[in-house]
């Protein structure tokens, strides 16, 4: 059994998405005791399926919503300099199309006021391309009536999964305790308060009390569920909606913001790693958050309005799909693009008379930073504990010094494999590098077109709480996020955790199948 050991933490954080472990490396950044438990694996939820972006939004400005943009922008200076291993700049095209004089004019302001906004920014200004210069960038733009385009910086995070796995490495070495798999079953309540929580733990196959001065929910989409035994009122405190990603064969140059031709609506097409992905729709959604998926109506949406902008583009090429369910404040009344995506904190002790707990609704990855900054300074300051946030100036472990220079003992590695570790751990790759020094097996291949190695199987399973197959490709070494979802390595990788964790014959056929299932929905639509 997996075990605090009898204590009482300072702050339990439910929920292991990116705003759970923002909020568990801010707390333990500033020496508090912390617990964070997450009932499947961290960042396994809505947080592992964005279109990956760090960005102010364009169209919160058509929104008058200045304030989320000037925020957002100052969050992304922020990623940009604290994990600059993980978030890159991305420049965009917007293309115009026979624009009349308002619409050209809508624009030019609002490109101005995107700059304006974000004052103290590292990335290059608006540019206009004309016609030409458009079609040079982007070949594949449909051309009739293209008259120019806009191009402008925001960021990409391509792999959000290690943006939580470093958020967690670094408040575990601060001091926190956390826990995958484990999922609260019973709020411990003393005298009109909770202190803690009953955990199950579903991989040590058994309960444990963590006991908590105060506790905070960032479950997600999940939340109104994670809570309703805590709550007088039946009124839900989100609107969930659906997004839908389809990602393809490589098929742009650039990243490019777009308005659908059937809707109006705008949505995205990004190159991202080795393919392009294509998103998001925007639909309400009732029902289980881990039951969503695409459907047929979904993925053809994304292929047709994509097809209208790159008419010779592979988009007919899909990989795989992802579907996740955006966690929105509840607002009633206006169409599901135009909900704010502001966040909320739900004071319990306020709002149902229930003390020392504090819920998070709502929030985007590009604020997660600021969120767990804001919740932390509550916290802190309920148990008279405050001191300055730090998170904005600690960068995170990959973005710290290190020499990933050949050392005498290494292997010789191709650059391909080193510029691999590189990208998936930053300086934390020199981790894997000492693996295989000490076992030279470790270096071997995991798949014959990818450049990973096994012992990235080691260092997840060791260093970075993998417990399942799932937890591995997916969301540690992303081979799970290639073309060939690792189905084709599946069995060799078993192999290896297998001796790691222990597993017999018949626990190894499980977590092979327990694999090949959670990856299914994603496949679907797959021409691969």
């Amino acid at each position: 059994m997996r075990s605090l050991g009898g204590r009482t933490v300072d702050l339990l954080v439910i929920g292991g998405g990116i705003i759970g472990a923002g909020i568990a490396r801010d707390a333990a950044l500033r020496g508090l005791e912390v617990a964070l438990v997450e009932q499947a694996d961290f960042g396994s939820g809505t947080t592992s399926r964005p279109t990956r972006l760090i960005h102010g939004g364009l169209r919160y400005l058509e929104l008058f919503d200045f304030a989320l943009v000037r925020s957002d922008m100052r969050e992304r200076e922020i990623l940009l300099r604290i994990a600059p291993h993980l978030v890159f700049p991305l420049p965009f095209l917007l293309p115009l199309y026979r624009p009349s004089f308002l619409y050209q004019l809508k624009l030019r302001l609002g490109m101005q006021l995107y700059d304006l906004l974000s004052l103290d920014k590292s990335l290059p200004r608006r540019q206009h391309l004309d016609r030409a210069a458009t079609l040079a960038a982007e070949p594949s733009l449909e051309p009739d009536g293209l008259e120019g385009a806009w191009r402008f910086y925001d960021a990409q995070v391509p792999l959000v999964e290690r943006l939580v796995v470093e958020n967690l490495v670094d408040a575990e070495t601060h001091g926190a305790f956390v826990l995958n798999h484990a999922r609260v079953v019973e709020f411990l309540r003393e005298e009109g308060r909770i202190a803690g929580a009953r955990i199950r733990d579903s991989i040590g196959d058994g309960h444990l009390e963590i006991r908590a001065r105060f506790t905070v929910v960032a479950t997600g989409p999940w939340l109104d569920r994670t809570i309703a035994p805590l709550r007088t009122r039946p009124e839900p405190l989100l609107r969930l909606t659906k997004g839908v990603h389809i990602v393809t064969r490589r098929a742009v140059e650039q990243a490019h913001v777009l308005f659908a031709k059937g809707d109006g609506r705008l949505f995205f097409v990004v190159p991202w790693r080795d393919a392009t992905i294509v998103g998001t729709t925007d639909t309400d959604y009732t029902g289980d958050p881990g039951d969503v998926v695409a459907s047929e109506a979904d993925v053809r949406y994304l292929q047709d309005e994509a097809r209208r902008a790159f008419p010779s583009a592979p988009f007919d090429e899909i990989y795989f799909t992802w579907a996740g369910v955006r966690a929105l404040v509840r607002e009633e009344g206006v169409s599901e693009g135009r909900v704010s995506r502001k966040h909320a904190l739900f004071d319990h002790a306020a709002r149902e008379g229930v003390e020392a707990i504090l819920s998070v609704v709502g929030g985007k990855i590009t604020a997660y930073r600021a969120i767990a900054e804001e919740v932390v300074d509550a916290a802190s300051r309920r148990l008279s504990r405050y001191t300055p946030s730090r998170s904005a100036d600690e960068v995170l472990p990959g973005a710290r010094p290190a020499d990933l220079a050949a050392r005498p003992g290494d292997l010789t590695l191709e650059a391909a494999t080193r510029a691999h570790l590189t990208t998936i751990y930053g300086a934390r790759a020199r981790e894997v590098l000492d693996l295989t020094r000490a076992d030279p097996s470790l270096a071997a291949p995991l798949c014959p077109h990818h450049h990973g190695m096994e012992a990235e199987i080691v260092h997840a399973a060791r260093n970075e709480w993998a417990i399942t197959l799932g937890d591995v490709l997916l969301r540690r070494n992303a081979l799970g996020l290639s073309a060939c979802q690792a189905l084709d390595c599946v069995d060799r990788v078993a192999d290896r955790m297998g001796t790691l964790l222990g597993w017999d014959q018949d626990r190894r056929r499980a977590e092979v199948e327990a694999y090949r299932r959670e990856v299914e929905p994603m496949r679907r639509f797959s021409t691969e």
